[in-house]
């Protein structure tokens, strides 16, 4: 076991606080993440560990330190992803990760990427027309194209936001369910909801909403539209029929941006039908002004569990095609 002392100057008190988290509640993350243990007074932090996780520790600690004094408010889930980078040896890019924030007006807050994919995406959605996502739940797809959406519109570059989802999913009908057409597809949108609340305070939100500045809307309600100074998210596009795809693609207007978001593993359709969000890659690959974002289970950044799960899937499903009936393989044995 070996000892290091870092010497770490924070500009303010608000930066000591960040770094440490509340009640030094990183400090204990950092020591279970790494089998090191951590002793600080003041701005003087001894770290006692093995010699390859002091080093690493020592990594995270300089990038966490030069973020807390740039007047960042570090949370848990920036704590583990620093941490994650640092663990793959990426350490030395996390500034560069933090410095592609989304400056939410409205909130005061800023909204950075929590993975170097992510900073890819938000990177793509500056620099395209229109941006494809491709990946697992949970890695920021329908979430940082809403917090690029608003930016834009709080920032005045488009005169609205406009959210499309298809309706039908999972072989559900929406005639069999009750009220008119609005109160049938309510429920598919809710997450759209969900995402633009976290953004804009209630009460904007409702006056955006109700100006039409922005729209939630089933996919079915683009066709024959065109849609200009607008920023357009059409959100789990997998359950799109080619169709369906190259109607909403062919909607887009001067002066605006689209972001196709999709998981190809959680495709609705039945299974005679093509699915618009797979077929695209294949149409519009090598189209200039056309960017295709992919993201895997490393890109997670809900629970450390959810990460776990897409992964045991994907292993499971992988059997699944090379040797037929994978249940076989998952029955216990006389030696588990």
């Amino acid at each position: 076991m070996s000892k290091r002392t870092l010497d770490l100057s924070f500009k303010d008190e608000e930066a000591w606080r960040s770094f440490f988290g509340e009640k030094e509640e990183h400090m204990r993350i950092v020591e279970e993440a790494f089998g090191v243990r951590i002793k600080a007074r003041g701005e003087k932090v001894q770290v006692e560990g093995p010699g390859e996780a002091l080093e690493r520790v020592d990594t995270l600690f300089h990038q966490l330190l030069e973020l807390a004094n740039r007047g960042f408010v570090l949370g848990k889930k920036d704590l583990e992803f620093t941490m994650r980078m640092v663990m793959n040896r990426e350490g030395e890019r996390v500034r560069e990760v933090f410095s592609q924030g989304v400056y939410i007006p409205s909130k005061k807050k800023v909204i950075t990427p929590k993975s170097l994919q992510q900073k890819v995406y938000l990177e793509a959605i500056a620099d395209y027309d229109m941006v494809f996502a491709i990946g697992p739940a949970g890695t920021g797809k329908t979430y940082l194209a809403m917090a690029m959406a608003v930016s834009y519109l709080l920032r005045r570059e488009v005169d609205r936001i406009i959210l499309a989802r298809p309706a039908v999913e999972a072989g559900e009908k929406l005639g069999f369910l009750p009220g008119d057409i609005l109160e049938k597809v309510n429920p598919y949108l809710r997450p759209l909801y969900d995402a633009l609340y976290d953004m804009v305070d209630w009460s904007k939100a409702e006056h955006f909403l109700h100006k039409g500045i922005i729209e939630v809307a089933p996919l079915a309600f683009m066709r024959g539209r065109t849609l200009n100074n607008s920023f357009v998210i059409l959100d789990e596009a997998q359950n799109t029929t080619s169709e369906q795809m190259k109607m909403f693609l062919t909607r887009l207007g001067f002066n605006s941006k689209a972001v196709i978001t999709g998981d190809v593993t959680q495709i609705d359709l039945p299974k005679e039908k093509v699915s618009g969000l797979v077929e695209s890659e294949g149409v519009l690959k090598g189209v200039e002004g056309v960017k295709f974002v992919h993201f895997t289970e490393k890109d997670v950044v809900r629970h450390p569990l959810v990460q776990s799960i897409i992964k045991a899937y994907e292993e499971y499903e992988r059997h699944s095609k090379k040797n037929g009936d994978p249940r076989e393989a998952l029955e216990p044995t006389a030696d588990n």
